[in-house]
Order: C-alpha cells, then sequence, then structure tokens
C-alpha cells in the first residue's frame, strides 16, 4: 500500500459530473491508512445521519479520520499537521470485525 494522502482528497469538484454509485460491478474497497484517512475505492454512497446524500464526484475519496479536517467528512491531510496517530489493521486485542466501542 501506498502512503495515506496528504491533500484534499475526494471533496466534490465543481468540474466533475455526480458519479453514479451504481456504475461498474467493481467492489467497494475501504482502506485505512496507518496515520491516515479512510480511503474509500468504488462504488459507494455517502449519506449524514438524517439519511441526506452526500454528493460525491470521485470514484475514490478519502474520508477523515483525525477529526480535525475543515472538509469533513472528507480528508484535508490536517491528520499530517496534527500528527495523527492510528494503525492501518485492527487494534492489538480486537477481532477483525468487532466494531463494539469500549466502555466508558
Amino acid at each position: 500500500m501506498g502512503r495515506a494522502p496528504t491533500a484534499v482528497y475526494g471533496a466534490p469538484d465543481p468540474r466533475m459530473p455526480a458519479r453514479d454509485p451504481s456504475d461498474g460491478d467493481e467492489p467497494t474497497v475501504i482502506t485505512p491508512y496507518r496515520d491516515g484517512p479512510l480511503v474509500v475505492r468504488g462504488p459507494f454512497r455517502l449519506v449524514d445521519q438524517e439519511g441526506r446524500e452526500i454528493e460525491v464526484r470521485r470514484k475514490t475519496v478519502a474520508l477523515c479520520r483525525c477529526g480535525k479536517s475543515r472538509l469533513k467528512p472528507f480528508c484535508d491531510g490536517t491528520h499530517k499537521l496534527i500528527r495523527f496517530n492510528a494503525p492501518s489493521a485492527c487494534e492489538p486485542g480486537r477481532a477483525d470485525g468487532d466494531a463494539e466501542r469500549p466502555e466508558r
């Protein structure tokens, strides 16, 4: 795998037509980059918690994982400036696919 994107990566580009999430038969792949964003490749729909669609005009987008992007939910590279730290794989002690939240 390559390095995590460091520039605006995924924000809608007004010069590009809206993409159709049902295009093609390619599978959707989500890759958490070490110390960086979640990179989504392939057809997908992005909606807010109210179910409203968030326009995506690219086939590959980076979603913010550090929480500091000024283009949320998209990554703007701020993770590099704040030295965000997160693994690419599951954290030690977590089973693959285990989505339970830790107790607070």
